[in-house]
C-alpha cells in the first residue's frame, strides 16, 4: 500500500469511528502531542492526546441526537515523513441542511512518519462563515 493509501485508510477509519461514537477508534492513530483546532472553543486549540479525547463526549451527545459525520471528499499529499490531507465532510443536523443543504465541514489533518507508521500530529475542522459581510463603506 502507498503512503497515500495508508492515510487515506487511517482517516476514513478516523472518520467511521467518529460516526459511530467510537472514542478507541477516533484516538487510534493521533500523536501523544497532537494539537486540534476545532469549531467549538478553545480558540487557541487542544494540546495533547487527552485534551483531544476530552472533546469528544459532547459531540458524541450532540450526534446521538440525530447529526450526520460522513466523510465526502478527500485528497491526500505524502512526502516520506510528513504529509497533509484535506478534505470536506457532511456535518449537522437535519436542521441544519434544511437551512443550507451545502454545509460541509472542511477538515485539515498534518501526519508524520515514525517508525514507517503514519500518526495524526495536528487536526484542522471549520465552516464557512456564511455571515453577509458588511457594505465595503462601512469597513
Amino acid at each position: 500500500m502507498t503512503d497515500e493509501q495508508q492515510i487515506r485508510t487511517l482517516i476514513q477509519a478516523w472518520a467511521s469511528a467518529a460516526h459511530e461514537g467510537d472514542l478507541d477508534g477516533v484516538l487510534a492513530d493521533h500523536a501523544p502531542e497532537i494539537v486540534m483546532f476545532d469549531v467549538p472553543p478553545p480558540y487557541r486549540g487542544l494540546r495533547g492526546l487527552e485534551a483531544y479525547r476530552d472533546s469528544w463526549p459532547g459531540f458524541f451527545a450532540w450526534q446521538a441526537g440525530g447529526a450526520v459525520f460522513d466523510l465526502e471528499s478527500l485528497d491526500v499529499v505524502a512526502g516520506t515523513d510528513v504529509a497533509f490531507a484535506y478534505g470536506l465532510l457532511r456535518c449537522g443536523t437535519p436542521a441544519d441542511f434544511a437551512r443550507d443543504p451545502e454545509q460541509r465541514l472542511r477538515l485539515t489533518v498534518g501526519l508524520r512518519k515514525t517508525e514507517g507508521r503514519w500518526s495524526v500530529v495536528h487536526e484542522h475542522h471549520s465552516f464557512t462563515d456564511t455571515t453577509p459581510a458588511p457594505p465595503p463603506e462601512s469597513r
